[in-house]
């Protein structure tokens, strides 16, 4: 009897499920991704060892629904808090946002808000405020809304914080600088870059526009000395990826340091950087590729690697664990998260593959 339990355990558990848990590979961390399905979104998490091999743990339902034509359009649909104790993930189907509690090897849902929007893509969270960026759709314009998380995990709308984007665009990422003064969203189809000063109640007033350095702005990082680092899917000659450095103020100034430097790839359009901001990383979705940059102290940017890494068409997320030891990219063609091992010198060597990941999912992020 225990044998036939043992049995149709085993076969109810997803093939990313399929490695088997023992001591050496013990979680001390998790990567998370969303599957995004319009029919009831939930949460994916895999344990993280120290190895940075991913063993999966659990699937945590949202209670709100994934977006068609979501995956690939966005970055940031998941966002831990600094202290990794919440999980914020947005469901672009019923226009609402979930929070959770992370626990060890899980996830408690907390709440679920509507965003003040339609089609909520990316959502930033800097202590206790969280803001999120609706996409708007056909005829209906695109915004930004703010929200308290109190201790319990609960979400209450912060009055005044609606505010609009430059006009019915394309958005694909919004995010807080370092010290929450500042949020910044980067603009797809009018190549602008929006930025909102935040008051000391999490109010936001703006947005101030700013042209981008290249074409197609869309995943970004604000890193711990406030430079704002950004990919340009069609930045580059010939239509190809780049990647412009800016200097970014407390009050929302932009000051390009780097301006478009190509990658050579094709749409990059998600992109990462180390926590010493010594490096960035892009996915480029059309050639299958990884391109890394090295960051000078000034914020300037240099193509270190065209290619750091191969993983094959579809890439479509990235993400870093928190000590920026080890790099994940989802890849929606093959169903797969592929791990790296980031070196001192910005290299990269593949570690892992896990299969299994629901075709359409979306968002990615590690701890």
């Amino acid at each position: 009897m225990l044998l036939a339990i043992v049995s149709l355990l085993v076969l109810i558990v997803p093939a990313a499920a399929a490695r088997p848990y023992n001591e050496h590979h013990s979680s001390i961390g998790a990567v998370y991704i969303m599957t995004n399905d319009p029919s009831g979104n939930s949460v994916l998490v895999y344990g993280r060892s120290a190895d940075g091999i991913l063993t999966w743990a659990g699937t945590f339902a949202t209670n709100g629904l994934g977006g068609a034509g979501l995956t690939g359009s966005n970055q940031a649909g998941l966002v831990l808090s600094a202290d990794s104790k919440s999980l914020l993930v947005v469901n672009a189907g019923s226009n609402d946002i979930s929070a959770f509690r992370v626990n060890h090897g899980g996830l408690t849902l907390t709440d679920k808000v509507g965003s003040k929007g339609t089609f909520p893509i990316s959502v930033t969270v800097h202590e206790n405020v969280v803001y999120v960026l609706d996409a708007g759709g056909k005829d209906v314009a695109g915004n930004i809304a703010g929200f308290h998380l109190n201790d319990d995990g609960k979400l209450s709308a912060i009055a005044g914080s609606v505010q609009p984007l430059s006009g019915e665009t394309a958005p694909a990422q919004i995010s807080f600088n370092p010290t929450g003064s500042v949020l910044v969203v980067a603009e797809k189809s009018t190549s602008l870059i929006d930025t909102y000063i935040v008051d000391s109640n999490g109010v936001a007033i703006g947005p101030t526009t700013h042209a981008s350095s290249g074409a197609t702005p869309f995943g970004f990082v604000i890193d711990r000395k406030g430079q704002l680092i950004v990919s340009e899917a069609a930045g580059g000659p010939s239509g190809t990826s780049a990647v412009s450095s800016y200097g970014l103020s407390n009050t929302g100034d932009l000051s390009i340091v780097s301006g478009s430097i190509p990658d050579t790839q094709m749409a990059a359009c998600w992109l990462v950087v180390t926590g010493n901001s010594r490096f960035a990383y892009t996915a480029n979705a059309h050639s299958g590729t990884i391109s890394s940059y090295a960051i000078a102290s000034n914020g300037g940017i240099t193509l270190l690697q065209a290619v750091a890494a191969n993983t094959g068409a579809g890439n479509l997320d990235l993400a870093l664990t928190r000590n920026s030891g080890f790099l994940y990219n989802f890849i929606n063609s093959s169903h797969t998260i592929e791990g790296f091992s980031v070196h001192s010198d910005g290299s990269l060597t593949l570690i892992d593959t896990i299969t299994g990941v629901p075709a359409g999912a979306d968002g990615l992020v590690a701890d």
